[in-house]
């Protein structure tokens, strides 16, 4: 896997991924930004979401349930030394379908924070601590 992230002004950078995908990054104004981006570290955050949704799918699909939606939420509080690195993250699940099993996706949250999310486990192994909430409905 390879990304790259160019400079293009102030703190504006364009973030380029190895599968040819690109993305503005920029700070806020008190840090030099012109906000014209989301944040890096809003970015982690958002990589998390997508890569921990993407497992929850991918799990009830394969179990056979009838998924018609699913949206996460991520909220995290971070450090206020140096490095400010993610110390608590609240994580959101509202699963939609038909029919759905409140045991299944719960299983399937479970399945993607202890092994298939490789994003929230780097969170949590560099120390943040991870909190869940599920929200089952139907469709």
């Amino acid at each position: 896997m390879k990304a790259r992230a160019k400079w293009i002004e102030g703190r504006a950078f364009l973030g380029e991924s190895g599968s040819g995908h690109a993305v503005v990054m920029d700070g806020a104004p008190e840090a030099g930004g012109r906000n014209l981006g989301v944040r890096p570290m809003e970015f982690l955050l958002v990589g998390m979401a997508g890569c921990t949704a993407f497992d929850v799918v991918h799990i009830l699909e394969k179990g056979r349930e009838n998924v018609t939606g699913c949206e996460v939420e991520a909220e995290a509080s971070r450090a206020t030394e140096e490095p400010k690195v993610f110390t608590g993250v609240h994580v959101k699940y509202k699963v939609t379908g038909k029919g759905l099993s409140r045991e299944k996706v719960e299983r399937a949250v479970a399945l993607s924070h202890e092994k298939y999310c490789s994003a929230s486990v780097m969170f949590v192994r560099s120390g943040a601590t991870m909190t869940k909430e599920i929200e089952v409905l139907e469709a």
